[in-house]
């Protein structure tokens, strides 16, 4: 089987210059690149997630209609950091029954972002 080498999620927002700035400033990702000046497009990373920031203008649906699971192996520690960062979280971390410990925050066009971190099973 041929394997695959990465992914990257479109988010529709309303502004993509004010998408940027949330998700450098409150999430610590860094500017991969900026179609347009005022920005019509733009890709953020963070290790090895990479969001793109599309107008919602361009797309089937309106803004704030995307989400994504991220899987980091230090959940508390990332939940510290961007509160600190001062982004707001929907949801704190907690352990779910399905093994995952979790939180989940929203940016500012309410695209969901869920941070996870398995768990070990009790026994």
């Amino acid at each position: 089987m041929t394997p695959l080498s990465g992914f990257a999620a479109v988010f529709t927002v309303t502004e993509v210059a004010a998408a940027l700035a949330f998700y450098r400033d409150r999430l610590g990702f860094s500017v991969g690149f900026v179609v347009g000046e005022p920005a019509d497009y733009a890709m953020v990373q963070r290790d090895s997630v990479c969001l793109h920031l599309m107008p919602a203008a361009w797309g089937k649906g309106g803004a704030g209609a995307s989400s994504v699971y991220v899987f980091t192996p230090a959940v508390d520690a990332l939940h510290a950091e961007l509160l600190g960062r001062g982004a707001t979280v929907a949801q704190g971390p907690q352990d779910e029954p399905y093994g995952m410990r979790e939180f989940q925050l929203r940016d500012p066009d309410g695209n969901a972002l869920t941070f996870g971190q398995a768990v070990p099973a009790a026994t």
